[in-house]
């Protein structure tokens, strides 16, 4: 074999193993992520959820639901995590650059769990919350037989046409606001222009409704630390409440 063949197959081998490497670490990130928001889900939800069904079609349906839900919330805590977790194995490579075991916190692995918490958010945002939801409602269309796949098949139409409606309203709007008229003719730039400006509505709107619910769960969250907690006694004058006890001290001796 040639040195020239034996330089690129080397390289190609490298290539695979950090490529397997990736994705070792990332499934094990995932799952840590997953079983933590389970343990979430779990502890924060009515004993009346998800284990208190008698029928075993409604358990199972609220299990896949649990399953979905966790996966979202898995999803999310991913994206919060994931700046910090890049500007912390930066921190660490610019610390140890010579140390060969935290040489996996390299740049294709931040660019890889990037790429995968979009897909994922997306995915998460646009079929699996929206599926879990219309899952746990659906009951079958009629006359079809009961059972979980009459369930999936209720809500995987009833997702086909909310899809197809919040797409048409996408178009609609991109071509109100753009002046180009092939985005008013086709859909052809599907995945490069509408699902991200659609995934930019949604967070927009998120981000507006967080500024308006934080100012009233800060003031609901200072009204209840206010009740729990017992006010300091630090500024008070033990001259003058000591002045007040002689004073009740004596009115009762009096009536005695």
């Amino acid at each position: 074999m040639a040195p020239g063949e034996q330089d690129a197959l080397a390289v190609r081998e490298q290539l695979f193993h950090e490529r397997v490497r990736e994705c070792i670490i990332c499934t094990l990130l995932f799952a840590s992520l997953y079983i933590l928001c389970h343990f979430i889900i779990t502890h924060f939800k009515k004993h009346t959820d998800f284990t208190g069904v008698h029928d075993d079609e409604d358990a199972a349906v609220n299990r896949i639901a649990l399953g979905l839900c966790t996966f979202t919330l898995a999803v999310a805590l991913g994206a919060v995590l994931l700046l910090p977790f890049s500007i912390i194995s930066n921190e660490v490579l610019l610390s140890f650059p010579q140390n060969y075991y935290i040489q996996w916190l390299n740049g294709s692995l931040v660019h890889g769990l990037w790429n995968l918490v979009f897909l994922f958010s997306n995915l998460s945002l646009v079929f699996l919350m929206p599926f879990a939801y219309f899952f746990t409602e659906s009951e079958g269309f009629a006359g079809s037989k009961k059972g979980i796949m009459a369930r999936v098949y209720e809500t995987s139409v009833v997702l086909l046409l909310l899809t197809l409606l919040v797409l048409g309203m996408v178009w609609v709007a991109s071509a109100i606001v753009s002046n180009d008229a092939a985005s008013r003719q086709s859909l052809y730039d599907f995945w490069e222009y509408y699902l991200p400006y659609l995934y930019s509505c949604i967070s927009l709107f998120g981000v507006l409704l967080l500024l308006l619910c934080t100012p009233f769960g800060l003031s609901t969250m200072f009204t209840v630390t206010g009740k729990l907690l017992v006010k300091p006694r630090l500024l008070e004058d033990l001259d003058k409440q000591l002045s007040c006890t002689r004073l009740e001290e004596a009115v009762v001796s009096r009536r005695i």
